[in-house]
């Protein structure tokens, strides 16, 4: 048996050690990188409503405003480990993304040193162009401009919100005879965002969106400890699954583009779109008569006439105002 354990145990060393060489091939590698899987899309729940929206402008012959995007930064300030950032630097290309789903006209203000560069070389006559004329021409008012700009930041990372988990070993009191065990765990953690939407002409803030989105994580195990004669046998399995992070931070910002261009789009009014978000099951919003999800216009106009008419109230800023803050994450 210890022969047969030895020989097992070179074999799989010979093998693992076959894969990897110091001598690069002919090809000018030392091995082969694993993995065949090919590049596909990275929709979130949002993108068939963002697809949506962009069908119904074009069918309804709506001009899409001109959107300039800024900076969405991470406020969190969290940092794994390993040194890194533990949420994306990129909110920013995402939130480009949604908006150019959603069909509206983008001008680039994120990175303009290419365009600045060659401005200033077309401004010192040092490009030139095909035709009559032999250099580039700088015209007044060439570039359009934005009537809007969007920005914001993850301005939440909150670990564990709550958690729970179950563990149980059982066995014969006689170790020899056997023990197994099994065990689990689920976690919740969530994000928030933060976003505002500009005029560009007059710096009015005219929209401030705010949203947060849960993350769960599990984790299940299994083993085997017994002997079987002389032979000690080990068994152990488990898997892992986190919700990804920064999917969730893109699924988010297409969240609040949705909101941002249904206005702009003008289906407050109408259920365009309506089904595209109730399909995904979307919590947004008070629920219709039929416990159908309203739209994310509808539901801001409801909520737009709920503090209207909450301002009204001679009583609402008294000190019994907090009365009923029993919605508030983290309270019961």
């Amino acid at each position: 048996m210890r022969a047969l354990t030895k020989i097992a145990v070179l074999a799989a060393a010979t093998t693992l050690t076959a894969c990897v060489t110091p001598n690069a091939g002919n090809d000018g590698m030392y091995a082969l990188p694993i993995g065949d899987a090919p590049v596909t899309s990275n929709p979130t729940a949002y993108s068939p409503a963002l697809d949506c929206l962009s069908y119904h402008a074009r069918n309804s012959g709506i001009a899409a405003p001109r959107i300039a995007v800024g900076r969405i930064i991470d406020y969190t300030g969290s940092v794994s480990e390993e040194g890194g950032r533990r949420i994306t630097q990129g909110a920013s290309l995402m939130a480009m993304s949604a908006f150019s789903k959603a069909g509206a006209r983008l001008v680039e203000r994120f990175d303009t040193s290419v365009t600045e560069m060659e401005l200033r070389y077309a401004n010192n006559r040092l490009i030139g162009q095909e035709g009559d004329e032999n250099v580039r021409r700088i015209y007044a008012g060439q570039m359009p401009g934005s009537d809007y700009y969007f920005v914001g930041g993850i301005t939440e990372l909150n670990y564990n919100i709550r958690s729970s988990g179950i563990d149980i070993q059982a066995g014969h009191v006689d170790a020899r005879d056997g023990v197994g065990s099994l065990g689990g765990r689920l976690y919740v953690m969530n994000i928030a965002l933060d976003f505002r939407l500009i005029d560009t002409r007059t710096l009015e803030v005219v929209d401030v969106i705010s949203y947060q989105k849960q993350i769960i994580g599990r984790e299940i195990r299994a083993g085997v400890f017994s002997f079987f004669d002389s032979t000690m046998v080990d068994i152990s399995g488990g898997e892992r699954a986190l919700e990804p992070v920064q999917l969730a931070v893109r699924a988010g910002v297409e969240r609040a583009v949705v909101e941002v261009m249904s206005r702009f789009y003008n289906v407050s009014n109408t259920n365009a779109c309506e089904a595209a978000i109730a399909a995904q099951g979307d919590p947004m919003g008070p629920q219709t008569a039929e416990g159908v999800p309203q739209s994310a216009a509808t539901a801001a106009a409801t909520a737009a006439a709920a503090t209207a008419a909450q301002r009204d109230d001679i009583d609402a800023w008294n000190i019994r105002r907090d009365d009923n803050m029993a919605g508030i994450r983290g309270r019961s």
